[in-house]
């Protein structure tokens, strides 16, 4: 019976097999874990692993820079088993992943731009910050919830830091320490319920919050008229929210969304037919 190298994991039975020569090369093409059984090791069998699996440098007896690199490249994370660090062995690392910056020994402004670049949560592994490398950080977006979110790893936070962490993703406004007008109007702009997060809440604010994002209405301190009637433009089930409900403004909710009819308080209901007509509901009054 051939035991598949799968088997030799779930088993944790590695003496019962080992490779050579061909078979070897063939083994860590299709597994770089298979290196772990490879009794004589060559670089170019090692070579392959790591390729195939870098993980698989944790078995590589006799480590090159070349074979490092591959590694790297194919999991930054790898660089936790590099013997011998060189920058261009780090730089490769971070590139494939900035979580890869807590592994190196020796970090360079350049490597660490490269980190924050490619995970702006690699910020928080940053030995010395720069504006530079914060402001990468919560810029880059490859991530998702990352970006603007770094910014809670930013130790000298700026009104520039802030901005662009906040036009990343308004939620990150509550990593934000010295708020602004400035940077709330930005922070609900992109996401209306970054409005939970505003210290100091405006009619202005409130409006943009509720125009990106009608739901936001629940977060408004004090509505106005005016406010409630572009929440529930932007989203008829905002009606929900909205505390002092006049013809008006639920008649523009169910025209939004017939459904937000449930919402509209039957005072209103029981003299505005227009109301039920444009909701394309069948309503029928119940004594």
């Amino acid at each position: 019976m051939t035991i598949t190298l799968k088997q030799i994991k779930e088993l944790g039975t590695g003496e019962i097999i080992s490779y050579k020569g061909k078979e070897a090369l063939e083994a860590v093409k299709q597994d770089g874990y298979a290196l772990r059984y490879v009794k004589e090791q060559t670089p170019e069998i090692c070579l392959e692993a790591v390729k195939q699996d870098g993980d698989a440098l944790r078995y590589v007896k006799e480590q090159t820079p070349e074979i490092c690199l591959e590694a790297v490249k194919e999991n930054g994370d790898a660089l936790q088993y590099v013997k011998e660090q060189t920058p261009e062995i780090c730089l490769e690392a971070v590139k494939q992943n900035g979580d890869a910056l807590q592994y190196v020994k020796e970090q360079t402004p350049e490597i660490c731009l490269e980190a924050v670049k490619q995970n702006g949560y690699a910020l928080q592994y940053v030995k010395e910050q720069t504006p530079g490398i914060c402001l990468e950080a919560v810029k880059q977006n490859g991530y998702a919830l990352q970006n603007g979110y770094a910014l809670r790893y930013v130790k000298e936070q700026t009104p520039e830091i802030c901005l662009e962490a906040v036009k990343q993703d308004g939620y990150a406004l509550q990593y934000v320490k010295e708020q602004t007008p400035e940077i709330y109007l930005e922070a609900v702009k992109q996401n209306g319920y970054g409005l939970q997060h505003v210290k100091e809440q405006t009619p202005g604010i409130c409006l943009e919050a509720v125009k990106q994002d009608g739901y936001a209405l629940r977060y408004v301190k004090e509505q106005t008229p005016e406010i409630c009637l572009e929440a529930v433009k932007q989203d008829g089930y905002a009606l929900r929210y909205v505390k002092e409900q006049t013809p008006g403004i639920c008649l523009e909710a169910v025209k939004q969304n017939g459904d937000a009819l449930q919402y509209v308080d039957e005072s209103i209901l029981n003299d505005q037919e227009e109301i039920i007509e444009i909701s394309g509901v069948k309503y029928k009054r119940i004594d």
